[in-house]
């Protein structure tokens, strides 16, 4: 059952709520293309919601995984 997610108006293959720290590394994930984070409070807390896109739900297709290529950011150092 997927879930529509309120950030990229896309279905996303399942939802998880945090309320402390994270990491996040897509860059060899064969399962998931993309997550959306969503804050929102509960009981006074901050929470993120994360909505994981799958690589068809986000129409990459089947993609081959390689090394990922360095960000503007990274080139830049």
């Amino acid at each position: 059952m997927s879930v529509h997610c309120p950030v990229c108006d896309t279905p996303s293959d399942s939802v998880s709520v945090h309320d402390r720290g994270l990491m996040v590394n897509l860059l060899d994930n064969a399962r998931y293309r993309r997550v959306c984070f969503e804050p929102f409070e509960r009981d006074g807390r901050p929470h993120v919601r994360f909505y994981h896109h799958t690589h068809e739900q986000v129409g990459a297709g089947d993609v081959e995984l390689t090394d990922a290529e360095p960000t503007d950011a990274e080139s830049a150092d």
